[in-house]
């Protein structure tokens, strides 16, 4: 996903407007993305996508299914560079944060360094979160996990954003247009509270 310059700026009340797109496999966040990026946002995508889609291709074990902890610190130093990058930016829209690690370690039996909570204080308070939904599941190369693992890597996610001091903003399971809307509309009715003290 390229990221597309946008003149929108950082919504008072959530950190230099780096808003999370979170969830389990398969749950649409990634469309979603894509959809926010069509619409001028600026949009960083999955590092552990483009992690699992370079190992595939090269054979290689830094994935979740082969070595999670090395995988989980790669993706860290991904996400944290996207996390950098985008201090140039005003609002701007993350395809999975740093708790998503969390997580996957968690589910994974593993625990993960503080210094990645201590990093996702630059995220956004609100995360928007993508929950399992079996009708748009599908698995391929880069997601081999069953729709019942996924579920379960999704609920050990959710609780890491919690525990992480996060406010969750379900997505709705209807199009990408109209969680598109939902992201956007919730973002704006922000701005006007905020602006309206």
């Amino acid at each position: 996903m390229s990221l597309t310059h946008t003149t929108v700026s950082s919504v008072p009340g959530l950190p230099a407007g780096r808003v999370v797109i979170a969830g389990g496999p398969g749950s649409g966040k990634s469309t979603l993305l894509q959809a926010l990026a069509e619409s001028g946002e600026i949009c960083y995508e999955e590092s552990s996508r483009v992690l699992i889609r370079e190992q595939v291709a090269q054979a290689g074990r830094l994935v979740p299914w082969g070595d999670l902890s090395a995988f989980a610190h790669e993706c860290s130093e991904r996400m944290r560079a996207q996390l950098r990058d985008s201090a140039r930016h005003g609002r701007c829209f993350f395809d999975r944060g740093l708790p998503d690690l969390i997580g996957y370690l968690s589910h994974g039996g593993r625990s993960a360094p503080d210094a990645w909570r201590a990093a996702s204080r630059a995220y956004a308070s609100v995360v928007f979160f993508a929950p399992p939904w079996r009708e748009i599941f599908v698995n391929d190369a880069e997601r081999p996990q069953s729709f019942v693992e996924a579920q379960q890597l999704s609920a050990h996610i959710h609780r890491a954003y919690e525990d992480c001091g996060f406010q969750l903003v379900e997505l709705v399971k209807s199009s990408v247009a109209d969680r598109r809307r939902q992201v956007l509309d919730w973002l704006d009715a922000h701005q006007r509270r905020v602006d309206h003290g």
